[in-house]
């Protein structure tokens, strides 16, 4: 395998393996949300849950372990390197996958996956770090793009194996085809991917030396309110992750389709990805995600309005969920990657802060959205609105008051 001329600091994968395997593990946390919402309604039955809506908590407990464990494999990984934490992660995030499968009750269920979660935070955070290690600027722009293009593709295929397999046997083998992949994954980064991490890069794993990069990013205006959009925005995102299944099964009685109707959602975000990675160079980060997020918020606008008038019709939920999950397509990458530009000399501790605040803000604004389900998609479209007005708000912080502007011919 030869080295890339952009990415001296992989001897041994070419850039198209280098994004394979950096969508593959970002894909770790898609997979523990999607694959399971077919078995949701299955998995609450089993284990004596009364309440629908507390079926959420299933993903809502992942989410909280994987946020907050962030903060602790940031840090590890600035001073260790990339690659034991990261096998360290994954190790967790499988043992804790097959022993769900024996779970006795709801309660222990909630534990594992908080546990899981943990395991997982060492995916999100390290795969945004050996990219910022290896790539920045548009560069890195262009490469989150195509990790998330690939890594899109699992969203889309993943409900489709979860009701494949919920057809022929019980929702425990869910974690087990989990726990596989997880070997799968972690057997690759042991024999394909080298320390991306230089020497002189390794911070002290000290309070005073982590407190000191966490001020390093909190100080940071556009990191920081760049980090805070994305956390509102995800949490529209996670707001329909909750209740999917209800909307989509329960509203709308999409049944057995329900997996092929989120897999074109999850493909239009995939569109939108591929779509970045080719403009990003050209036209860069800040003109394509502050327009995408205003066409977010214009959507979101015409959602809630069609929603306070009486019932939504498949069709139009549809196309107007469709049209901003390929703006979201176009937001997600181009916002972390202005957030981690100027963090590259703390960049592990960087993205353990940055992907803390989203997947922590993320989530327990997404819950609350979940929770406000009442049999309609009208809490789902007022939460979509309001989120994005929020997000453009703190872009205006981040910009002081001035979208589109490039900062500089690398943004």
């Amino acid at each position: 395998m030869t080295t890339t001329s952009e990415a001296p600091g992989l001897p041994i994968l070419s850039k198209a393996q280098f994004v394979a395997l950096m969508a593959m593990l970002m894909a770790i946390n898609a997979i523990s949300i999607d694959i399971m919402l077919p078995g949701l309604q299955e998995i609450g039955a089993s284990l004596g849950v009364i309440d629908e809506n507390h079926r959420q908590y299933v993903i809502t407990s992942y989410l909280i372990g994987m946020g907050s464990a962030q903060l602790f494999f940031g840090p590890l990984s600035d001073r260790f390197g990339r690659k034991i934490p990261l096998l360290v992660g994954l190790a967790i995030y499988g043992v804790c996958a097959l022993a769900i499968v024996f779970v006795p009750s709801f309660a222990g269920l909630l534990a594992l996956r908080f546990v899981q979660g943990i395991g997982a935070a060492a995916t999100r955070v390290i795969s945004v770090s050996i990219v910022r290690d290896v790539y920045g600027g548009r560069q890195m722009a262009e490469v989150m793009s195509l990790v998330m293009m690939v890594f899109m593709v699992v969203p889309v295929i993943a409900p489709s194996i979860g009701q494949l397999i919920m057809l022929f046997a019980e929702w425990h083998m869910i974690f087990v085809v989990i726990a596989l992949f997880a070997a799968l994954v972690a057997t690759l980064v042991s024999l394909k991917l080298p320390e991306t991490l230089d020497d002189e890069n390794r911070r002290p794993f000290t309070a005073a030396s982590i407190l000191g990069a966490f001020r390093i990013v909190l100080t940071n205006r556009v990191a920081l309110f760049y980090t805070l959009a994305t956390s509102f925005i995800f949490g529209s995102l996670f707001g329909f992750i909750n209740s999917a299944q209800q909307i989509l099964v329960g509203i709308y009685g999409l049944g057995v389709w329900f997996p092929l109707v989120f897999a074109g959602f999850a493909g239009m975000m995939a569109v939108a990805s591929f779509t970045n990675s080719r403009m990003v160079k050209r036209y860069g980060m800040r003109r394509l995600s502050h327009g995408a997020l205003i066409g977010f918020a214009t959507v979101s606008l015409i959602w809630m309005i069609a929603s306070l008038f009486g019932p939504v019709p498949l069709w139009l939920f549809v196309v107007l969920y469709a049209l901003a999950m390929f703006q979201f397509g176009l937001i997600g990458p181009n916002f972390n990657a202005m957030a981690m530009e100027p963090l590259g000399h703390v960049a592990g501790t960087a993205s353990s802060v940055l992907g803390f605040t989203q997947t922590i803000g993320g989530a327990v604004i997404g819950a609350a959205i979940g929770q406000a389900f009442d049999g309609t998609v009208t809490p789902l479209a007022i939460g979509f609105f309001v989120l994005s007005a929020i997000g453009l708000g703190f872009v205006l912080i981040a910009e002081k008051g001035r979208l589109f502007s490039p900062h500089n011919p690398a943004s």
